[in-house]
């Protein structure tokens, strides 16, 4: 759903209700310039990207990466 800034500003509690189940994108001067989503949402999307370097991470260290401890641990031998 679209809206323009201005009809957000003065609907805005119907626009939070729509939120919940769809993203609801604010447009300005003619352009997309924020997205309202349900809190919901949001979370899921701070899970997704949790899961996502949390898997960055494992592959890192699977290809030697030892990580920020040991790393400090091997320089601070060498100093």
């Amino acid at each position: 759903m679209d809206v323009t800034a201005t009809d957000l500003k003065n609907r805005l509690g119907t626009y939070l209700d729509a939120a919940e189940t769809n993203p609801v994108v604010v447009k300005k001067s003619g352009r997309s310039k924020a997205v309202i989503i349900s809190h919901r949402m949001y979370q899921r999307f701070l899970e997704m990207e949790d899961a996502y370097w949390a898997q960055r991470a494992r592959e890192a260290e699977a290809e030697g990466y030892l990580g920020e401890t040991e790393t400090g641990k091997l320089l601070s031998r060498h100093v």
